[in-house]
Formats: C-alpha cells, sequence, structure tokens
C-alpha cells in the first residue's frame, strides 16, 4: 500500500472513479509483483518464522490477486467512457496499440502467462527444470517491464519518492535473484560434497548418503529439508528440496530418502558414488526447537517419512525420555523403510510404531486403511495425549484428515507441526 499513499498524498486531481481504482490497484499489484521475488520460498529470512508451507501459500494467493487486477487495469480505463460494444473495443485497442504503453502491455501479458502456467503447470509438457527457469526469467522481464511502464507512463510515479521506491524495489527482485542464482552458487561451491552411497530403501524408495568434501560440517535442525544439486554444476537449475532423514547426531553426513515421482527422481538409483553434490540449507520450521509436550506424536504418508526419521533418530541420540508413538501409512509392505531400526528403537525406549497399508497382502497383521481418526485414536492412546506434540508429513489430503481428527480429538492446533510444501 506504501505506492498507493505516496501517490495519493500527491493531491493530483481526480480523473474519475474507475481511472482512479485502475490506478490504485495497479500502484499496489506492482509492488506484489517485486515482493513476489523474496516470498519465492528460497530466503530463510521471510520462511524461517512462519514455515515454507505459508510462504508459498501467500506466495500463490498473491499471484492470483495480481492476476486479477491486470485483467481489471486495462478494463477500467477503456470501458466506463464507451457507449457501445465497439466504442469498448476500439477504446481497449487504442490502449493496447499506444506506443506509449508498449512496455505496460508487454508486462501485462508476460504475468498473464505467468500466472496462468504456474497455475497449470502440472498440465503442461514441461519438465520442472523448464518450468523454472522460464518463471524466473519471464518474472524479472515483467517486473523490469512494469517499472518501465509506472515510470514512464503512470503519472503518479513521476513524484522522485514514488519512483525511488520502484527503484529500491527492483533493486531487492534484481538482488533476490542474484542471490539464489548466482551467490549462493558460489559459495556452495566452497563446500563441495560427494555421494557416498546410494542403496534401494523400498519399492521405488532410495536413500542416499553424503558427506563433505572436505572439513566442513553443517548446522541443522532434525526435520529440515535442504536443497540438492546432484551431478551437476552448482549453477544449474536441477537443485531439488528434499527433507533431511538423518539427525544432527548422524553429521557430518546427511541421509535422505528420495521417492521415483519424475526426471530427475527416477534416475537416483544410478548416481555414481563419489558424484559430486552441493547443498544449500538448511531450511524449515518442522522441527522440536521450541515446542513443548508431554509425549511426541509422529505421523507419516509415503515418504513424508523421511522428515519423522529425522526427529526420531535425533530424539534416540538424545535418551529423550518422553514417550513416542509412530503411524506410517503406506499402500503395500514394499513401502515399509526401516523396520529393523525402528524395532531396535521400541527395545530401547518408550516407543510404539504402527504399521498401516491400504493395500495390505493376506496375513498382514497391521494396520488397515487409511490414517484415519481410528487408527489415530489407537495408537495415541495416552490419557494426556492433548498435552503432546504431534509432527504430521505425507500427501496433502492425508496430512488435513489428519489434522482434522487430532483437533477433533481435543489437541490443540498449536501442538500439531506440519510444514507442507510443493515446487514440483
Amino acid at each position: 500500500m506504501l505506492p498507493v499513499g505516496l501517490a495519493a498524498a500527491q493531491g493530483l486531481p481526480a480523473r474519475g472513479f474507475a481511472a482512479d481504482v485502475s490506478s490504485g490497484l495497479a500502484l499496489s499489484a506492482l509492488a506484489m509483483v517485486l515482493a513476489q521475488f523474496v516470498t519465492s520460498g528460497r530466503f530463510e529470512r521471510t520462511t524461517g518464522r512462519v514455515g515454507i508451507d505459508l510462504t508459498l501459500q501467500g506466495h500463490q494467493l498473491a499471484a492470483r490477486f495480481i492476476g486479477v487486477v491486470l485483467l481489471l487495469h486495462p478494463l477500467l480505463y477503456g470501458l466506463p467512457g464507451a457507449r457501445s460494444v465497439d466504442g469498448a473495443g476500439s477504446a481497449l485497442a487504442g490502449l493496447f496499440a499506444a506506443p506509449r504503453l508498449a512496455t505496460g502491455v508487454a508486462a501485462w501479458a508476460l504475468l498473464l502467462a505467468l500466472i496462468a502456467t504456474a497455475i497449470l503447470r502440472d498440465r503442461l509438457p514441461w519438465c520442472y527444470e523448464t518450468w523454472r527457469l522460464s518463471h524466473g526469467i519471464g518474472a524479472a522481464l515483467a517486473a523490469a517491464l512494469g517499472v518501465h511502464h509506472a515510470m514512464t507512463a503512470g503519472r503518479f510515479s513521476a513524484d522522485p519518492w514514488l519512483a525511488a521506491v520502484w527503484v529500491v524495489l527492483l533493486a531487492v527482485a534484481v538482488g533476490s535473484l542474484l542471490r539464489v542464482y548466482l551467490l549462493t552458487p558460489l559459495l556452495q561451491m566452497r563446500h563441495p560434497w560427494r555421494v557416498v552411497s546410494v542403496s534401494a530403501a523400498g519399492s521405488r524408495l532410495w536413500e542416499l548418503v553424503i558427506e563433505p568434501a572436505a572439513a566442513f560440517v553443517p548446522k541443522f535442525a532434525a526435520g529440515q529439508f535442504f536443497w540438492l544439486t546432484l551431478n551437476r554444476s552448482p549453477f544449474s537449475i536441477t537443485e531439488h528440496p528434499f527433507s533431511a532423514a538423518s539427525a544432527p547426531a548422524d553429521l557430518p553426513r546427511l541421509k535422505f530418502l528420495i521417492k521415483e515421482s519424475g526426471d530427475f527422481t527416477n534416475s537416483i538409483g544410478s548416481l555414481p558414488i563419489g558424484a559430486r553434490a552441493y547443498v544449500d540449507g538448511p531450511r524449515g520450521i518442522f522441527t522440536l526447537a521450541g515446542r513443548t509436550g508431554a509425549g511426541i506424536g509422529l505421523v507419516a504418508g509415503g515418504v513424508g517419512i523421511a522428515p519423522i526419521l529425522g526427529v526420531l533418530r535425533q530424539l534416540r541420540a538424545e535418551h529423550d525420555p518422553r514417550p513416542v508413538r509412530l503411524l506410517v501409512g503406506n499402500r503395500e509392505p514394499g513401502q515399509i523403510v526401516c523396520a529393523d531400526e525402528l524395532g531396535q528403537i521400541a527395545a530401547e525406549a518408550d516407543f510404539r510404531v504402527r504399521q498401516v497399508l491400504s493395500e495390505p497382502p493376506p496375513g498382514w497383521s497391521g494396520g488397515r486403511g487409511v490414517l484415519d481418526r481410528q487408527q489415530l485414536e489407537a495408537l495415541f492412546d495416552a490419557p494426556d495425549r492433548n498435552r503432546w506434540v504431534y509432527f504430521v508429513c505425507g500427501p496433502g489430503p492425508m496430512m488435513d484428515a489428519v489434522e482434522r481428527s487430532l483437533v477433533s480429538m481435543g489437541v490443540p492446533a498449536s501442538q500439531i507441526v506440519t510444514e507442507r510444501f510443493r515446487y514440483h
């Protein structure tokens, strides 16, 4: 709202309600476009307090607002004075054809295309890396065109204070891109990693272990995730986010559970031992830090077991005396991981695990079905369960259902820790 306030403070004569509303919305939308660069989920200062899930949800919701405003902006200028459909069409055609508005029209079209391809990303015949590159370059170009349009065609942005705001915001936007695509890779080259092992952990599931190539021990909290670049230059666009399945007690090595689910992950099993790896992170708030509970409930669906294992392994390393319960949901037995390790933990501490299969084979003695309230109540049966802290990770619909069930069981929402993110 800062640009809108600076525009209003100039005291310029009104040009009509529709035109003034159009200008105000456009000023606000442009500021939001430039702010989008620092809410992309790549900066710990913007995600470290609220989590990657809320940061990305804000990013996506803001984009939808921007899209609506962009559609309204030329319409509010061209339609109110038109007396017929032909007149409206002529007015809009005149706006889009005006040479002095060329950069604005280009920014308008490019931003709408970026928003549409982001919303429809799963339906596009593009791999993640292609989409990411086009999204980053397109966003930078659209931002620069939008600022140029505001400063050359907008009467409010002729004000030096408002012009300075656009320059500063554009500098922050460009700086954020340089931070992600230039400075971070340069810093990563100072601390390269190497692949120690790649082994099958389950059906279409791999355990990847990496370690620093030189003396270097990173800091992270159990449950956090990292951006990994594997067997590529750190300047490539093939980095992907994966939650650590290991605990700080396992450092300097980091372990990851990676499921085959796309072009990149389908080739994890063929990574050569000793291949170079680069790490950016840690990120995320799916951690025990600052959280208290009489006991600890862990709920995992599929490969969502990865950060849950990290939390569990750290609890084991610290000999935490609190009761711990783990509920795991999978489709079939081949997807169950670390069964022997979980059995060892159960023999050492107050720990119980319940495996639930949606497609159990004959003779299966564990849970059957999905992770619903019945399954939760069967495992989390302690009288003081409403004072426990719960960590939930897995597919989005599963997490939603588990959260609703826990709340209906009397668990305060503040005691339920989730962090869902989906980059690709």
